[in-house]
């Protein structure tokens, strides 16, 4: 989900595991093997011009849409993006690729909450989503934070995204890079939403301490109507009355 697209991300996933889990009243208490699934995807201005209709009438029921990057960048399809999908009637959220080493987490925070991750109540908008992954750029796979400086650059950032909108975000990580990098840190679980990217038959081992998975991304080659090219594949871990509950902040 980075802004390169590169191959580091595919290197980095396959054979991975990362999770998400919902709020404690919102989380799915039954495994993948038991639960309704909800199929989605998530988008940049990668895949080009989109149509939001024909990904719909596809089957898409959500996407979380790029919004932001670090201080300054915005995705320049996003806007276009984002109005679509709602308008086509997908359930979307927006994300932020965290760059941990350029700024504070409130600072980056504010910034996805003033352009595109702001919140309401209207049935088709999800909490935004927090991208924590290996750094594509130079300075370290951990962004050269510790893992104490690490855990409280992201609950810098949480805190602050919850201020702004009264939600808790959403967390995308993998099994490998979060237990590295924040020492294994199990605070967040108890409310944020986990999304797991493991490109894989299976979400597979959580990261520690987090319960249970609410997004999968579970492969970064999948095909839909509307979009050309590849696009990332990702299930909600519940069926759609659920994930409307997520999105409208209701148990």
């Amino acid at each position: 989900m980075s802004r390169t697209g590169s191959s580091l991300r595919r290197l980095l996933a396959t054979g991975l595991t990362v999770v998400a889990t919902a709020a404690t009243v919102l989380v799915a208490t039954a495994g993948p093997a038991a639960a309704a699934t909800v199929p989605g995807i998530d988008v940049s201005h990668y895949q080009g011009a989109i149509n939001w209709t024909s990904v719909r009438n596809a089957g898409i029921q959500f996407a979380f849409i790029k919004a932001t990057e670090g201080t300054s960048y915005k995705d320049p399809r996003f806007n276009t993006n984002y109005v679509a999908a709602y308008n086509a009637g997908v359930i979307r959220g927006a994300y932020h690729f965290a760059r941990p080493n350029i700024s504070s987490g409130a600072v980056q925070a504010n910034y996805l909450a003033s352009n595109g991750g702001a919140w309401s109540a209207d049935s088709r908008t999800l909490p935004a989503a927090l991208d924590l992954e290996a750094n594509p750029y130079s300075g370290g796979y951990c962004y050269g934070l510790s893992t104490t400086g690490m855990r409280n650059w992201v609950q810098d950032f949480l805190n602050t995204y919850r201020s702004r909108t009264g939600r808790y975000a959403v967390i995308y990580t993998t099994t490998s890079w979060w237990n590295q990098c924040t020492g294994s840190w199990s605070g967040p679980w108890g409310n944020h939403p986990l999304w797991i990217a493991r490109w894989a038959s299976a979400p597979g081992t959580l990261p520690a301490g987090a319960p249970v998975w609410s997004f999968w991304q579970y492969t970064s080659t999948g095909s839909v109507a509307g979009i050309s090219g590849n696009v990332d594949r990702n299930y909600w871990n519940g069926d759609r009355s659920r994930l409307i509950a997520l999105a409208n902040n209701t148990p």
